[in-house]
């Protein structure tokens, strides 16, 4: 019997396994740091791979290869009946230094809403968490870390599926923000959000972040193509461009790829 043919045509087979080949090659050995502080956003997805398995300790890994100094995740705790977590958080501490920011409440949740915010090392100096509008139960965590650079303010959210309600839950971070005292703020989650036009939530939070970095696909996993996921910050020059941590254990933990910047809190010369 003859094999079956490919579905896609050949020239694009080839360069979807040329690209694979190159990033699996280019994660081979370990990438040094460049300085500044390593924040990254992941959606673990419940810990359920692209191959349907639950496997906590795969997401770790990958939470372990992105290397953050600061990171979000969303759904990281069962989102029906009550909330329970589904990392090994204590062994997540051990491997990797990541601590998780302390909420209130909420017994065997991880986070809130299933945000959780870890960090290496600094301060916790406020948390707030909080309820997002919409039909579908969200939220978002903002806590305000010092670290050695200064002090940074984090918003972990998660936004809904439907249009409307991510319209509502954008207003509602502006709001936030601007009712607060001006810091570096670092917006970061998955936002749910694919449209670029003038039908995306993304506009409302031109207002309090200004121009919004370039889109990076993250999502499906296999071959992102949608720019769910997103790293934006209030400050103009204090991240790096945001980039896909597109690995080969990435690709199958979830159906989301983390994504990741380097923030610089140091004021830069005039």
């Amino acid at each position: 019997m003859h094999a079956r043919k490919d579905s896609l045509p050949a020239s694009i087979l080839a360069s979807i396994r040329s690209r694979k080949k190159r990033l699996d090659a280019a994660y081979t050995e370990a990438r040094p740091r460049s300085a500044g502080t390593l924040i990254a956003s992941y959606n673990v997805h419940k810990c359920i791979g692209t191959d349907r398995r639950f496997d906590p300790e795969r997401t770790s890994r990958v939470i372990h290869e992105i290397g953050a100094d600061v990171i979000a995740l969303q759904e990281a705790d069962t989102r029906f009946g009550e909330r329970t977590g589904i990392l090994d958080l204590g062994r997540l501490e051990r491997e990797t230094g990541l601590i998780p920011v302390p909420i209130a409440g909420m017994a065997k949740a991880h986070g809130w809403h299933g945000n959780v915010v870890l960090f290496k090392k600094g301060l916790v100096h406020d948390v707030h968490q909080v309820k997002l509008p919409g039909l579908e139960p969200r939220g978002a965590l903002v806590a305000e870390i010092e670290l050695e650079q200064g002090v940074l303010r984090i918003i972990a959210a998660h936004f809904g599926l439907l249009r409307h309600s991510r319209a509502q839950q954008a207003r509602t971070l502006v709001e936030l923000i601007n009712d607060r005292h001006e810091m570096p703020t670092i917006l970061l989650g998955d936002l749910n959000e694919w449209r670029l036009g003038d039908r995306s939530s993304l506009n409302t939070f031109q207002s309090a972040f200004g121009e919004l970095p370039a889109a990076v696909p993250s999502f499906p996993a296999g071959l992102p193509l949608l720019a769910l996921d997103r790293i934006i910050a209030n400050r103009k020059g204090i991240i790096s461009e945001v980039e896909a941590h597109d690995t080969p254990l990435a690709r199958i933990a979830s159906d989301h790829l983390p994504i990741k910047a380097l923030v610089d809190l140091e004021p830069v010369p005039v």
